[in-house]
């Protein structure tokens, strides 16, 4: 009875890999790497370019910052034989407060920096599986498929018109 019920579960399980194989050269697959799409669509340099201009000032004022606190501490080391001990920790406390206020600038910069690059990437993805749809649709794709593929021939490779189709959009 058990072998009966083993031979039926193998004939069955090897009907269904039969049709799924029969199923799968009938099907149209795509891939797009979306790492490239955001590397060399015109939509993702132009946000790159974006982020560079709005951020820029604040990124070097604080590396003119930076700059300016490693001269203090610099000069405070050169200093510091000749100062009384009173002097000598008022400036260490000085040196110490500025570390304290760059590195949270510094946090904040990279907070608003990510946040604002998130945004730009979010609107980007958008776009692109509005064109991966469009591109399905109009040329009869069964699946498109993206991140966690092991190997994708370029065959199935539709990043290039995904940006192609990208950089046409104004």
């Amino acid at each position: 009875m058990m072998s009966k019920l083993l031979q039926s579960m193998a004939l069955a399980a090897s009907m269904v890999m039969a049709t799924t194989v029969v199923q799968a050269q009938e099907l149209k697959i795509g891939f797009v790497n979306s790492e490239r799409v955001l590397r060399d669509a015109n939509q993702a340099k132009a946000a790159q370019l974006k982020l560079e201009t709005e951020f820029g000032k604040r990124e070097k004022a604080l590396l003119e910052l930076d700059a300016k606190l490693r001269a203090a501490a610099e000069k405070l080391d050169k200093d510091a034989p000749a100062l009384s001990e009173a002097e000598r920790g008022r400036r260490q406390r000085d040196v110490m407060e500025q570390d304290r206020d760059l590195q949270r600038k510094k946090r904040e910069y990279q907070e608003d920096v990510g946040q604002r690059r998130n945004e730009e990437m979010a609107a980007l993805f958008e776009k692109a599986n509005r064109v991966i749809k469009q591109i399905a649709e109009t040329e009869k794709y069964d699946l498109i498929v993206g991140e966690g593929v092991v190997h994708a021939s370029s065959r199935v490779d539709i990043t290039k018109k995904v940006i192609d189709a990208l950089n046409a959009q104004k």
